[in-house]
């Protein structure tokens, strides 16, 4: 089965490699002679490293979301230079790799991040959305249930999706179904995953159930795409509302008039 998973490419952009700063005040010390710190010089140079570390990291992962892979790699090679047991610029540089099509640095860099921290569930769940995109189905669903069984996981409906959506890609559709399923019932106001639950309804023959997910998402206008009108579209031609997906089908002309699905539609390519 070939699907057209929409929000494939976004899953792996997700990543939490944030850093925090904080401000602290200092008042003087009334005396000539200078304070004195219970730091010593080897702390002092591991903290001003740290810090380094994390300000690359932070321009590497701006970088990256800008699609500046080449740039984002520089960097986050400076966050590691100055922390080597950095996780999250271990994360961040396989997430990279696997973006410039280095399949080998891209794993062995998540194998780093997860050797130094096994807990940390968003190497888990990239390693796993990764292992995805090289077609080894069974290890990605592996980490994927990894990622869901840490107590950490702040985010188990983002984890779920990209479960969910592998799984499709898998031909595995009654679980992808549920992974999917209970991303939703966690996040329910999560776009991605109504329109990827209206997508694999629509390919197990349960158009009035896709109906219900796709509506969710095409009555929010910052949320209408040509992929959502034209999964729209199919939708209500599978269940016989010919007007239904006329209308749809004149929304895709009139504001992506250019758009692959709009000449789809003018095919009548409704089940490819």
């Amino acid at each position: 089965m070939t699907a057209r998973w929409l929000t494939a490419a976004s899953i792996a952009l997700a990543l939490l490699a944030g850093c925090s700063t904080t401000s602290v005040s200092t008042t003087s010390v009334p005396t000539t002679e200078p304070p004195r710190s219970s730091t010593t010089p080897a702390e002092a140079a591991a903290a001003d490293a740290a810090r380094r570390a994390r300000v690359r990291l932070e321009l590497a992962t701006a970088y990256f979301s800008r699609g500046q892979m080449n740039v984002a790699l520089d960097e986050v090679k400076l966050a590691l230079a100055a922390d080597p047991n950095l996780v999250a610029a271990h994360n961040l540089r396989g997430l990279i790799y696997a973006n410039l099509g280095e399949p080998g640095p891209a794993e062995e860099s998540f194998r780093r991040a997860l050797a130094l921290n096994p807990n940390d569930f968003d190497a888990m769940q990239n390693f796993g959305w990764f292992l995805c995109q090289q077609k080894r189905y069974p290890d990605a669903d592996a980490q994927f249930e990894q990622a869901l069984a840490v107590p950490q996981n702040r985010e188990p409906s983002r984890t779920l999706l990209a479960q969910g959506v592998c799984r499709a890609f898998a031909g595995q559709l009654e679980p992808a179904e549920r992974s999917l399923q209970r991303s939703y019932e966690i996040d329910p106001n999560n776009p991605s995953t109504s329109v990827n639950l209206a997508e694999l309804l629509l390919r197990r023959g349960e158009p009035e159930r896709a109906r219900f997910y796709i509506r969710r998402v095409i009555s929010q206008p910052p949320l209408v795409s040509a992929q959502t009108l034209w999964l729209a579209a199919r939708i209500e031609h599978k269940l016989g509302n010919l007007t239904g997906a006329r209308e749809l089908g004149n929304q895709l002309h009139s504001r992506f008039a250019d758009s692959r699905e709009a000449a789809a539609f003018d095919k009548g390519q409704f089940d490819e």
